[in-house]
């Protein structure tokens, strides 16, 4: 009798457990439906769940949910930023812009609050030794206040001078604050934190992934570099701070990137941003507005700083991207290391590109993930055959984001020209209307040429069949890589 008791109760439970999973599942596609995404996206999602017991369901709750339109910050308290600190919109009659550039910065601004800024100057990096060299002598004139933050902070050689050169500011009584990416900084111990915020400084971890809250937060990476010093000189770009860009690594050379050095009103658009980054992580007390310094020179080297992210209704910085695509009439240059594009983007490359105007795209030919290096090349066959140049980049790891169109537009920030940085990270890219920015970006860009390999359509096609199938089968994956 104890024996068939167990057995009707062990059923009710089995019965119990696939009615739960059921509502769960069922529950699961309902939000799908109603977030009203794209059909064969939602489709996908759709068989996953039903088809793929438990694995399905697992990997929705990792990577298949949308933060889109989600409140992360009170209304509020995007009002006081907005208010506080956020920089003020130019007359559009002053500048001096194409119709073109203008309809573009109007998108911009609207997306992101992203007003053109007037009066800066730029030094550009290609090299993490003498991006490195100037941020820390930067850091030691520091002498009231600032603000960091990289998704990649090692506790190598160079994280650990740059911890230092913070450590010192602090005591001297320098406000500094830190923000690192949890998962992108997995890498650096504790203690390495732990010490710094000892020493004073307000250090916190962007959306910290612990066992709750893991399925919440893993898929939505703040990948942003960011540096504001004394509300006068900024950094933004695509280097973290880690050895490999100084010292590469055992098996390759350091990583080829493009970083910013600036100064003039667009620090003000940096600032905002870190605040608005920090506000978000909902830390007390909010960041106070930083006092920008005026520059005491003018120009007209016009910049937007566009911010997107998974909580925003549009993703910002893919309509801005097609725009300036759309908008190009001679030619179109990109460099990323990661070359996964939207349906849409790629559209439109496949569209300029048998408009005759010269596309070429650079990325390099071995990359630090394996998985990605083969999703980036199951796009190759269909780049080359619409007359998209391709060069695969041969000393090393190609880390650079950059577009350059015509003769007097480029963006490059912390975007690469994949599916992860337009959807689910927080990114930040400038976007630069200058002809003589465009020029020497035009001259790295060519000057990398000299060490890539250009693709020809048909020895493209003679590789064997398994890295052909290995790469159609990652690009499944592309929209969560």
């Amino acid at each position: 009798m104890t024996h068939l008791c167990l057995i009707s109760v062990s059923s009710w439970i089995w019965y119990i457990s696939m009615a739960a999973y059921a509502f769960i599942i069922v529950s699961a596609i309902v939000v799908v439906l109603s977030e009203n995404r794209n059909p064969i996206r939602a489709l996908a999602w759709v068989i996953a769940l039903l088809f793929l017991p438990v694995i399905g369901l697992v990997f929705y709750l990792f990577f298949g949910r949308s933060l889109k339109g989600r409140h992360m910050m009170s209304r509020r308290n995007k009002r006081r930023l907005l208010n506080d600190c956020a920089p003020q919109k130019i007359d559009m009659d002053r500048l001096d812009l194409a119709p073109d550039a203008r309809v573009l910065v109007r998108l911009a601004h609207n997306l992101s609050h992203a007003p053109m800024m007037l009066n800066n100057r730029i030094e550009i990096f290609t090299e993490g030794a003498a991006k490195f060299a100037a941020l820390e002598k930067d850091l030691r004139r520091a002498s009231h206040s600032i603000l960091l933050q990289y998704y990649i902070f090692s506790d190598d050689n160079i994280g650990k001078k740059i911890s230092d050169i913070l450590i010192e500011k602090a005591r001297q009584g320098v406000s500094v604050k830190v923000i690192y990416d949890h998962v992108g900084s997995f890498s650096a111990s504790n203690s390495f934190f732990r010490r710094m915020q000892e020493a004073g400084i307000d250090t916190h971890p962007f959306f910290r992934v612990t066992f709750p809250q893991l399925a919440n937060r893993i898929n939505w990476r703040n990948h942003r570099k960011i540096v504001v010093i004394d509300g006068a000189i900024g950094y933004i770009g695509g280097m973290n701070i880690a050895d490999r860009y100084v010292t590469g690594s055992e098996t390759d050379h350091a990583w080829r990137d493009t970083h910013f050095r600036v100064e003039g009103d667009i620090v003000e658009s940096l600032a905002y941003s870190f605040a608005l980054d920090w506000n978000f992580m909902k830390k007390t007390p909010q960041l106070q507005p930083v006092k920008v310094v005026r520059p005491g020179f003018s120009n007209n080297l016009g910049m937007q700083l566009v911010n997107s992210g998974p909580t925003e209704p549009y993703d910002n910085l893919t309509l801005c991207f097609l725009k300036a695509i759309s908008c190009a009439k001679k030619s179109i240059f990109i460099q990323t290391p990661y070359f996964l594009p939207t349906d849409t983007l790629l559209h439109a490359l496949e569209t300029a590109a048998l408009s005759k105007l010269d596309v070429r795209i650079v990325m390099p030919s071995k990359s630090d993930s394996s998985m990605l290096c083969h999703a980036s090349f199951s796009y190759i066959t269909q780049c080359l055959r619409a007359g998209i140049k391709v060069y695969l980049y041969d000393p090393g790891m190609i880390h650079a984001k950059c577009m350059i169109i015509d003769d007097d537009f480029v963006t490059a920030g912390s975007t690469n020209f994949d599916f992860r940085s337009f959807e689910n990270n927080f990114e930040c890219n400038l976007l630069i209307y200058d002809r003589e920015v465009n020029s020497k970006m035009r001259d790295i860009f060519f000057n990398d040429l000299s060490h890539c390999r250009k693709l020809t359509l048909a020895k493209w096609r003679s590789r064997p069949l398994r890295e052909r199938f290995l790469e159609s089968v990652t690009r499944l994956c592309s929209p969560i890589l």
